[in-house]
């Protein structure tokens, strides 16, 4: 399923797809940068995350990917999509409904599966061949409530936000809400004609101790393809180094893209 190197689109429109727990405030700190190079952002909030007119919606697969259908639509123009953290889940699967709309997928220390395998699925493959590997995450941490989970604050700061700065890692930490888990749990079909087709960057988080950098390397190696950019940060580059993840990022979309 490997992507193209190069594309004949042309477009200044990034659509941010947050991860669990979360909602467009995660893209909040790292707008004004984008916008200073020259982009337009689209920060979204996916159904049934507890943000945004549908915080009260289902969440699941099938209507996050609505939900973006309908704002691409409204943009009107190609997009370059990015998904943080779960949000590549759905930023697979909105590729594979309409590849002629997105110019390149991002996936930012984020979940590039392939088609038909889950998070937990890759977890569990790798620590059969890697037991001695700690990529618990979150998990260990997560709070319930029937088919909710939650973060603790303090397990916020020590998983996906160790290495930002205080005040605003205290206030992401604040910020996050339930999750149902069927909005969690996603696994995306995906064909090498449609989601292979376009081409994809994937931006590793080095000193991530959510999506540890043992699973982001197994995940590329799964779905080979991806030009590979690293930042030496945790889970949450957006806010723990959002000037250089601009300049890596723009950079490369500059030297892909047409612009």
């Amino acid at each position: 399923m490997s992507a193209p190197m190069a594309t004949s689109m042309t477009t200044r429109h990034l659509v941010l797809i947050h991860g669990a727990w979360q909602g467009s405030w995660a893209f909040d700190a790292w707008l004004p940068h984008l916008q200073a190079r020259g982009w337009q952002p689209h920060a979204v909030d996916l159904p049934g995350n507890g943000w945004g007119p549908g915080r009260a919606e289902p969440a699941s697969l099938d209507s996050y990917v609505e939900h973006l259908l309908r704002t691409i639509e409204a943009i009107d123009e190609p997009v370059v999509l990015l998904g943080h953290s779960g949000g590549g889940v759905t930023a697979s699967a909105v590729a594979e409904r309409i590849p002629e709309r997105i110019a390149c997928l991002v996936y930012l220390a984020g979940m590039m599966l392939p088609s038909g395998m889950g998070f937990a699925e890759l977890m569990q493959r790798c620590r059969l061949e890697q037991p001695e590997l700690d990529i618990s995450g979150i998990g260990p941490y997560l709070r319930w409530d029937g088919e909710f989970s939650s973060v603790p604050p303090d397990a916020a700061l020590r998983i996906f936000l160790h290495d930002c700065e205080p005040g605003a890692a205290d206030r992401a930490a604040n910020l996050l809400r339930p999750q149902a888990e069927s909005g969690r749990a996603l696994v995306a079909q995906l064909t090498p004609e449609r989601w292979g087709r376009v081409p994809r960057i994937y931006i590793e988080a080095l000193a991530d101790r959510s999506v540890a950098l043992p699973l982001q390397r197994r995940m590329q190696a799964l779905s080979p393809g991806a030009q590979r950019l690293s930042l030496d940060c945790g889970h949450v580059p957006q806010l723990a180094q959002p000037a250089l993840l601009t300049r890596l990022l723009c950079d490369a979309l500059e030297t892909r893209l047409p612009l």
